[in-house]
């Protein structure tokens, strides 16, 4: 079976409270059962930290599986830690973005971890996280 880490940073176990108008109304909760009602033969693995150095060692843990969605939350912006971690790990790799950074503040336009990986895929709200999961099933497929 294809496992694939889903992993939220920072102040993502918000959603669906936090800023509804920019992230949407659904919780991690929601979208956990969304993915998988959508992928139902992947063994997704949820996590959601707002500790930095967990994120690392999440990161660390999904090089052992066959992908990972990270959405990294502010961290993107700054995190060179991270962006180490995810350039270290040999697996399909998409971060995403549940609003449009490019169309916000001029500080969330620049992502450090972008980088490492291969995919980013931002705007799209939730949806943005089966496109992201679609595309690790893409890359495994294809190897």
């Amino acid at each position: 079976m294809t496992r694939i880490f889903v992993l939220n940073g920072v102040n993502l176990g918000d959603l669906g409270q936090r800023r509804p108008e920019v992230y949407g109304t659904l919780n991690l909760n929601d979208m956990e059962n969304l993915l998988h009602n959508a992928f139902p033969d992947v063994d997704l693995e949820f996590r959601q930290t707002d500790y930095e150095g967990e994120m690392v060692g999440f990161v660390r843990e999904a090089g052992d599986a066959d992908g990972l969605v990270v959405n990294a939350g502010a961290w993107t912006h700054y995190a060179y830690a991270l962006h180490d971690a995810l350039e270290a790990v040999n697996v399909p790799k998409v971060e995403v973005h549940i609003s449009n950074v490019h169309a916000r503040e001029e500080w969330r336009r620049h992502s450090v971890i972008s980088p490492a990986v291969d995919a980013v895929v931002a705007g799209m709200g939730v949806e943005g996280y089966l496109a992201a999961v679609r595309y690790v099933l893409s890359q495994k497929a294809e190897s």
